[in-house]
């Protein structure tokens, strides 16, 4: 049935009726798409904030990011490590002038396995962003939903109050070590795991209720529901709007700018999918998962362990990348002095 002009003009936009039941938040360190599309909260990692690095608007920024791993000295790679926290603690700073939620800044993916040295940079992006008058309440650290990364989040979160999200999520297992931990917020990934299946299996197309990740992001949701766990939800890396409507209802939803467009610009009625209700009657049982029963599960779905050793990998590329950006300034701000 089609709906008339006026209608239209009357229905909301499918984004202004999906605030409705989902808190969106923007994924991207664009400050330009934060303004128009007015998120509650927003998401960084490595490769938005390379991305954005390298856009003139910005410049000022990675200017002072260098200015200030000079100032504090040591060794050419202590002052490219130090310039690039700055870096993103100066983005996520710009970012909370944008948003009344939080921002969230990501720990060093090649940091992954070593639940020490997470623990270490969080604290120290937690203190950069309070040199800059922000306090811990409005940041999410990210880390990589490793077993070390985990554990890692247990510690910020019991011991110095610091939030945490948990990113490169694909597996059921890590989902429930998630919930166990006790860590703010997971972001379960639903486009890289529709990549998967779409390169690795004979169907090449899903309906947005048949989607896998659709599907692995309803069962985590069920069950923190279910279960009483008070982490919230928010899918992320979606690959087209049918995903996204498919999940009307979870806690949050992190979009590009690219699909906030989209949305805007669709006037159809939108139901909620998810609710807290339909969760509780649903009929998943709880499990506990120690290291070894953690590590056994998460093996045991091809998809996530390849998909979290890509992720790992592709951020670690990025992280790179930026150093290798802010060691070009680094060194032309040396000749300049």
């Amino acid at each position: 049935m089609s709906v008339s002009p006026v209608k239209r003009q009357k229905m909301e936009s499918v984004l202004d009726q999906l605030k409705h039941h989902t808190t969106v938040v923007a994924d991207t360190g664009d400050f330009n798409a934060i303004d128009e599309y007015k998120p509650l909260d927003a998401t960084t990692n490595p490769s938005l904030i390379l991305a954005a690095a390298q856009m003139p608007a910005y410049q000022e920024l990675v200017d002072d990011a260098v200015a200030y791993g000079k100032k504090l000295g040591g060794s050419e790679e202590e002052q490219i490590k130090n310039a690039c926290d700055k870096l993103f603690v100066l983005f996520g700073a710009e970012i909370l002038k944008r948003i009344p939620g939080r921002v969230s800044t990501e720990v060093d993916a090649r940091l992954s396995f070593d639940k020490e040295g997470m623990i270490q940079r969080a604290r120290r992006l937690i203190d950069l962003y309070k040199e800059a008058g922000i306090g811990k309440d409005r940041i999410l650290i990210k880390l990589s939903s490793t077993w070390e990364g985990i554990q890692a989040g247990k510690v910020l979160e019991a011991e110095y109050g610091i939030h945490c999200n948990m990113t490169l999520l694909f597996s059921f297992a890590q989902a429930v070590a998630c919930a166990e931990a006790g860590v703010t917020l997971i972001s379960p990934f639903v486009g890289r795991i529709l990549d998967w299946y779409v390169a690795n299996g004979d169907k090449k197309t899903y309906e947005p209720s048949e989607d896998p990740g659709v599907k692995s992001v309803t069962k985590i949701y069920n069950y923190y529901k279910k279960f009483g766990y008070k982490t919230i939800v928010m899918g992320a890396s979606f690959r087209n709007t049918g995903e996204i409507k498919a999940l009307t209802g979870c806690d949050y939803l992190t979009i590009s700018p690219k699909l906030l467009a989209e949305l805007s610009k669709e006037h159809v009625k939108l139901t909620p999918t998810l609710s807290v209700k339909e969760a509780q009657a649903c009929d998943l049982e709880k499990i506990h998962l120690d290291e070894k029963a953690f590590r056994w599960h998460h093996n045991e779905d091809q998809m996530a362990v390849e998909k979290l050793s890509d992720g790992i990998r592709k951020f670690a590329a990025d992280a790179i990348k930026l150093e290798m950006m802010l060691k070009v300034d680094v060194i032309s701000h040396s000749c300049h002095l």
